[in-house]
Formats: C-alpha cells, structure tokens, sequence
C-alpha cells in the first residue's frame, strides 16, 4: 500500500511511503503569486507528483494523510488564511483524484513518536534515527518539513495498517 503523508503550507513536504520504507520525498511545490513575489501552493504540479507515483496502483491501495492544522494563537490573519488555503488545495486535489483521506493532529503523531514540547529539527532527528538510509536527504534544519511529512505516513503505517 502507498501512503502518501503530507506536510501541508507553503514550506510543507509530501512523502511517498510504501511497506514501511521511504519511496520519496518532495519539497510541496509553490509557484509566485502576484507582484510581491509571494509564493503558494502550486496546485497542478502537486496533482502532478501524485499522480506519477499512483499511476500504476489500484487507488485501493493508496492512502493520503494529511496534517490537520488549524489556525493557532498568535499567528497573522494574513498567514493564516494562505495556510488554510494551501490546506484546501490539498483536499480538493485529493479530492478529485478520488483517493482516500485521513486526517492526523500533529499531538497524535508527535505523542507517538515522542515529540510533543520538542524543537522543530526534533522530527528530523527521529526521522533520521528510524530511516538512517534517508539521513543524506534530511541532512539541512530546513528539512524538518520532509521530516514531518515522513513521520506523518509512518505514523499511519505504524498504527492503522493492521486495522484495514
């Protein structure tokens, strides 16, 4: 079975994950918006990593888990809604290509990979120790987000593969 775990907003990442191993891991594609060279989720090459990597599976056998994020104490409207946004591309693209989708607190996957009151870069480091061949991909701070989204499908594989 594919799992599929992502990341979502601007800086997320979207892992490939299949039998308990790291397939791929992509950075979540953006493009420009506007004139102030703001970026957001570029939604078709999204559709595209998907549907390269699913095209030879029966959708049956692939499942999406996606971070359910909302909004939190502090942050800018501005930024909020740009997340939301991306948050919303990610299930209509989804959506559409009519796979299944889960959704996972990131309380839930961090209390089981012991991450809550942690730094960032702690998930990379756990990502790091439970796939030691995929270090050299997680090798910089700025992919705690690979990290993340790698953590996220291991979580499901880990915990709901037997319940299927």
């Amino acid at each position: 079975m594919l799992i599929i775990g992502i990341d979502p907003g601007i800086s997320g990442s979207i892992s490939f994950f299949d039998d308990g191993k790291i397939l791929d891991v992509v950075e979540m594609p953006t493009m420009i918006e506007g004139k102030k060279n703001k970026r957001q989720v570029n939604g078709s090459q999204i559709y595209n990593e998907i549907s390269k990597r699913i095209s030879n599976l029966d959708k049956k056998n692939v499942r999406v888990i996606i971070e359910q994020v909302s909004a939190m104490p502090g942050q800018g409207v501005t930024s909020m809604f740009n997340f939301g946004q991306s948050y919303g591309i990610l299930k209509g693209i989804c959506s559409a290509m009519q796979l299944p989708m889960y959704f996972v607190r990131p309380a839930k996957w961090k209390k089981y990979f012991n991450l809550i009151n942690s730094e960032k870069d702690a998930s990379r480091t756990k990502a790091i120790e439970i796939f030691p061949y995929f270090s050299s991909n997680l090798s910089k701070k700025k992919d705690s987000n690979k990290a993340d989204a790698i953590l996220i499908a291991s979580y499901y594989y880990e915990t709901f593969r037997d319940k299927e």
